[in-house]
């Protein structure tokens, strides 16, 4: 029997690839996506499916990067891409050029998921968005320095207010680059803080035209402005998630330049007639004041009478503190007297004269008893001092007795077994001391 040629696993799996990549090298492929994984390398790996089957799908890196929506489990999707084999496990799969959103633009389907995601962090909260000034010193414009919308907005806000500063701020409103341009502008423009208001914007356009400024780099600036932006993108049916981050929305460029700019006339014509209302309020106010200090002029009374009853009750005041004061001294004067006399017989002065009699008498009774109590303690004292003399230890020394000291210490030798011969001692004379050394100590002799 013969045998037929061979292949290896290799070489079949091979051929199969080269076989679906020549038959399948460009094809769209409608599923849902799910098992999405994306690894650290930034590639895409999901799986294409539909109710009755599936296939694998690789979106690499770089094409990954370019879109502009999130892919997800769960999301319809168009794939283009060709067929292939994935030789090390033999599992066919598709490898993904493009990938748009099944029923929905790719454009659409990110809008609508970032304006998701950045509403949830909350930039789209109304509580954020701070007023307008009423009337701003400097305004500061962020567009294309070529474009329609810079024009308009210059000529609305020099028709309506003309003494308002303008700060351009130039920069492109579309293509690559521009979402990071615009967003680099507002943080500028925030940062240097010498405009009052800004705005953001262009003209209209399609959905490409507009979308730096869906771009989440473009929406976070406004959103985190401290300056008040206006945004002013397209026209009135045009919405940008811009306008929903923006503290006020304007239908167009020429709309967002009448939002920050009132009409000076209007202003000089309404401060005038406050100025007048003001006016008349304040004559009003004085006639009405005049009218009432009249009034009450004409119900106060006289002054001269006013003064002349008040001089009248002074005068009869005093009359009759004089005669209170006559009848007062009349009845006190008796008592008067007696408390005088009671006080001179309790004259200090009298005390005095008194305590120094007596003084002086127990002064004499010293003088006469000083002596003979003088006398009597030297004789006290001559005694004692005699006494002191007898059991004076210097008395006792001069009549020839010494004291023994050993050395070295003091202790005083009040007996032989004290010491042995060779010891030092120091015998205290009445005159000095003497330095001795015991060469033998005799037994005490007995009587």
């Amino acid at each position: 029997m013969t045998i037929p040629s061979t292949l290896t696993v290799t070489e079949l799996t091979t051929n199969i690839r080269t076989s679906l990549e020549r038959t399948f090298s460009d094809i769209w492929v409608q599923g849902e996506v799910s098992n999405l994984r994306v690894p650290s390398s930034g590639h895409m790996y999901f799986t294409l499916k539909d109710t009755k089957s599936q296939i694998r799908a690789v979106l690499f890196r770089r094409p990954a990067m370019l879109l502009r929506f999130a892919l997800d489990n769960g999301l319809d999707v168009i794939v283009r891409g060709r067929v292939t084999v994935y030789e090390p496990r033999g599992d066919y799969q598709i490898l993904v050029d493009a990938i748009e959103p099944f029923g929905v633009g790719a454009l659409q389907l990110a809008y609508e998921q970032l304006k998701e995601k950045l509403g949830k962090e909350g930039l789209f909260d109304p509580s954020r968005k701070q007023p307008l000034p009423f009337l701003p010193e400097r305004v500061g414009i962020i567009t294309s320095q070529t474009g329609a919308a810079l024009r308009d907005i210059l000529t609305v806000l020099h028709r309506r207010c003309p003494i308002i500063s303008v700060v351009l701020y130039p920069v492109a409103v579309q293509g690559e680059g521009a979402a990071s341009q615009i967003a680099e502008a507002i943080r500028r423009c925030d940062r240097q803080g010498e405009v009052d208001v800004m705005i953001v914007g262009r003209g209209g356009g399609s959905l490409e035209d507009l979308w730096s400024f869906n771009e989440e780099s473009v929406v976070r600036a406004i959103a985190e402005a401290r300056v008040p932006v206006v945004s002013a993108v397209g026209h009135e049916i045009d919405i940008t998630l811009s306008d929903f981050a923006a503290d006020y929305r304007a239908p167009t460029p020429s709309a967002a330049a009448e939002a920050v700019a009132p009409v000076l006339e209007d202003l000089r014509e309404g401060i005038q007639i406050h100025k007048e209302r003001i006016w008349q309020n304040m004559q009003n106010q004085l006639r009405a004041i005049r009218h009432r200090i009249h009034a009450t002029y004409r119900a106060l009374p006289d002054p001269r009478y006013i003064l002349q009853m008040r001089v009248q009750r002074v005068d009869d005041l005093d009359r009759r503190l004089t005669l209170a004061m006559n009848n007062l001294q009349l009845t006190r004067r008796p008592k008067v007297m007696a408390l005088s006399s009671a006080l001179m017989q309790s004259s200090p002065l009298q005390s005095i004269q008194r305590t120094s009699l007596i003084v002086q008498q127990f002064r004499a009774q010293i003088n006469r008893a000083m002596p003979a109590m003088v006398a009597s303690k030297r004789q006290q004292f001559r005694v004692v001092a005699a006494s002191l003399q007898t059991l004076n230890p210097l008395a006792i020394l001069s009549r020839g007795y010494s004291v023994l000291e050993r050395q070295p210490g003091g202790e005083i030798v009040r007996s032989c077994t004290q010491v042995q011969p060779g010891n030092r001692v120091r015998a205290r004379l009445a005159d000095g001391a003497l330095d001795c050394l015991i060469e033998q100590i005799d037994p005490p002799a007995h009587p």
